[in-house]
């Protein structure tokens, strides 16, 4: 037990520092099946901590991959039961883990790929719709993440971004915006972005951009998108 408490202590400190990147090969380096305790725990703290959990457990759950697949997929099937309402979680953080196991770890994408991706499609019933609206902000991210490790995504994502652009929660029509800008260009995106950046909305987005969290405006990021079209 004293082991694994310095082992958490290690890697919140190697996290927390401005020079967090470097440590992620020791990290990625340590027992996988240790160290995705301690950083699943970090998902919860907010901030630029849950986005550098994020992708210290990328790396982590990449490397275990090597020599022990299985544990390694035992991951995302943790990660969808936090995101399940049964669970008894809201599963804060997990969204955004789940897109930078998957982008580091191109087997495990094949499978799960479109489990994140559901979470953004609702079809009325009978789906694995986000209905939670400051979670589902994290699942755009998500997606978004996804899109720029594997572009292919293109045609499952798209039209659920697109329909993201009208949520009835603001915040998420501008994480809609940008994880829309993450994917190939398309005319199909641009009517939509449009309007959403004619709308005026001053709401604030956080938006991890691979090193800090960023904010930007709903209206900046649908502008941004369209720019990008």
């Amino acid at each position: 037990m004293a082991r694994m408490r310095e082992q958490k202590k290690q890697l919140k400190e190697w996290l927390s520092g401005e020079d967090w990147q470097q440590h992620l090969p020791a990290i990625a380096a340590l027992d996988g099946k240790e160290a995705i305790g301690p950083l699943m725990s970090f998902l919860l703290l907010g901030g630029e901590m849950t986005a550098r959990a994020a992708v210290a457990l990328g790396a982590v759950v990449a490397a275990l991959y090597a020599h022990a697949p299985e544990a390694a997929r035992e991951v995302p099937r943790r990660f969808m039961w936090h995101m399940n309402e049964e669970s008894g979680n809201i599963g804060w953080g997990i969204p955004q883990a789940f897109a930078e196991v998957l982008a580091a770890c191109p087997p495990l994408n094949k499978v799960y790929a479109a489990v994140l991706i559901s979470y953004l499609i609702d079809l009325g019933r009978d789906d694995n719709f986000c209905d939670h609206a400051l979670l589902r902000r994290s699942c755009f991210w998500a997606v978004g993440r996804l899109a720029q490790a594997y572009p292919h995504i293109e045609a499952k994502a798209r039209p659920w971004l697109i329909k993201g652009l009208c949520d009835e929660d603001i915040v998420c029509r501008g994480m809609a915006a940008w994880a829309l800008a993450q994917l190939p260009p398309s005319l199909e995106s641009a009517p939509a972005l449009r309007r959403l950046a004619d709308a005026g909305h001053s709401e604030l987005c956080e938006v991890f951009d691979g090193q800090r969290l960023r904010q930007y405006t709903v209206t900046a990021l649908a502008q941004q998108a369209l720019a990008a079209q």
